[in-house]
């Protein structure tokens, strides 16, 4: 039980009627989870409106709501208006579990690509160190010994303030999580500020239909997080950044390739072994010490350089990053799986062709005997999504072997006749084995020395959705299967 003026402390309301000296029994911005003497949150969504729900909330029992729009509600209920209930939501929320973020100190990392390893590479270093760290992102939220999978890049305001409260519980110090824009715009991280707040990068990705309406909304929503934090960690190279940081209010520090920035990455150079691709350089500035991580490519350096930026701040040993960063890995995200001495298998999440260019530019710089590249594309999705794919992997892999993702509801052959249409605008080599264990079988089976073996898209998935039902599927089992069957037919 909460008093409904504790839980408004923070916020600039109107009471539109009833007092506020009541006791609230439970938090609900879902109205079919509404209890006897709760306070409802209207949020106005994609699909459903809060507000419309007013009546019927009252009838279950709701003590309060709250509320940016005129309502009709009975005399019994109190009405709370507020200029926005999303903003609203978050810091009665805060208020709700007791501000738990000022018992932590909250690491927020912003940008179209890097967030996930990041935050991983964050929370290996920390833990080194001997810090208790909770993670927020997009595969999963780790509490303590606790892993609850994501649905959403940043959960709902009340969700995050929810962990929040778990993690001091826990024995946490430290938060290290994903803070989508979509997040920032809706306002899932308002009610706390951020101890930092980092910038990764900034690419046109999530414009369009119930993302953001242009590519200047998307810059101005990642800008909010550097209003809302003490110290900005920024990368110096992206062009974007001077005003995705114009308007701050923390202190801002710099890393990147440019010789201007803070910290710098110099003499990269490539890392290649049987079985082993990495990435090797010398960082100086605000600190000085070698790097070597075993994670290939390019942004493998700037997503390590994010994470001794962060972790310099905790008193962090160089030993301590040195070792941390060569064990940090991400599920599904360029996750070597050693199968062989003599050519090299891994899994990643890639799956549009913006990501799986990237990957396959960043493998050929190792210049394999063969790259080979396997993918499916997902059912009831963009045939355009295909037909990108295709023509990406055609161009850049050797051999592409296309085959199932996440069929849904169409087809898997249709599917993979569409990939096909977009391989026929190059002059890649390919074959089709729709199913993806024996598509896995068969790149493994045939593996030749130097080759460097990728499979796209289901990344940390664990599962293969077909006709609305998910079936277990995860990638690393199957190998392993796949493995014990070559070894009994050998």
């Amino acid at each position: 039980m909460e008093k409904l003026d504790r839980l408004l402390e923070r916020l600039d309301y109107q009471i539109i009627q009833g007092k506020t000296e009541l006791e609230i029994t439970d938090l609900v911005y879902d109205s079919r989870k509404v209890t006897e003497g709760c306070l409802f949150v209207c949020i106005k969504g994609a699909v459903a409106d809060g507000h419309a729900y007013v009546s019927e909330v009252a009838k279950k029992g709701a003590a309060a709501v709250l509320v940016q729009e005129e309502v009709e509600a009975p005399d019994s209920v109190t009405v709370i208006k507020v200029d926005d209930t999303r903003y609203g939501l978050a810091l009665v929320s805060a208020a709700w579990f007791h501000h738990p973020a000022e018992k932590l100190k909250v690491i927020g990392i912003t940008g179209t690509k890097g967030k996930t390893t990041t935050t991983y590479m964050v929370k290996s270093i920390l833990e080194h160190a001997g810090y208790q760290v909770g993670l927020i992102g997009t595969i999963e939220a780790i509490i303590g010994d606790k892993v609850i999978p994501a649905n959403n890049t940043t959960p709902e305001s009340y969700i995050v303030q929810d962990y929040f409260h778990q993690m001091v519980d826990a024995g946490c110090q430290c938060v290290v999580m994903e803070v989508s824009s979509q997040g920032l715009m809706m306002h899932r991280t308002a009610g706390f500020t951020f101890e930092m707040g980092i910038f990764t990068n900034l690419e046109s990705d999530h414009i369009g239909p119930n993302e953001h309406a242009s590519f200047e909304e998307y810059l101005a929503c990642k800008g909010m997080l550097f209003r809302q934090c003490r110290i900005g960690i920024i990368n110096q190279d992206d062009e974007h950044w001077e005003k995705v940081v114009a308007g701050h209010t923390c202190t801002i520090e710099t890393f990147g390739f440019s010789p201007e920035a803070d910290l710098q990455a110099e003499h990269i150079h490539l890392v290649k072994k049987p079985g082993y691709l990495g990435v090797a350089y010398h960082a100086k500035g605000l600190v000085d010490m070698e790097v070597e991580i075993d994670v290939p490519g390019k942004f493998s350096v700037y997503n390590s350089l994010t994470a001794i930026a962060i972790c310099r701040h905790f008193q962090v040993t160089e030993e301590n990053i040195k070792q941390a960063l060569k064990e940090a890995k991400v599920k599904g995200r360029i996750e070597m799986i050693p199968v062989s001495d003599t050519f090299t298998l891994m899994i990643d999440y890639a799956h549009n062709a913006m990501s799986l260019e990237s990957l396959l530019r960043t493998l050929k710089e190792y210049e394999p005997g063969r790259l080979v590249c396997l993918f499916g594309c997902g059912g009831n999705r963009s045939k355009l999504r295909r037909y990108e794919m295709g023509e990406v992997s055609g161009n850049f892999a050797d051999l592409t072997v296309i085959t199932s993702d996440n069929p849904r509801f169409e087809n898997p052959q249709d599917i993979i006749d569409d990939i096909k249409v977009g391989m026929a605008k190059t002059n890649g080599s390919y074959i089709e084995i729709i199913d993806r264990k024996e598509a896995i079988k068969h790149v493994i089976a045939n593996g030749q020395p130097g080759d460097v073996i990728v499979l796209a898209g289901k990344g940390h998935e664990d599962y293969q959705e077909i006709k609305g039902k998910k079936y277990p599927m995860d990638e690393r089992v199957l190998i392993q299967e796949v493995l014990e069957e070559l070894a009994q037919e050998r």
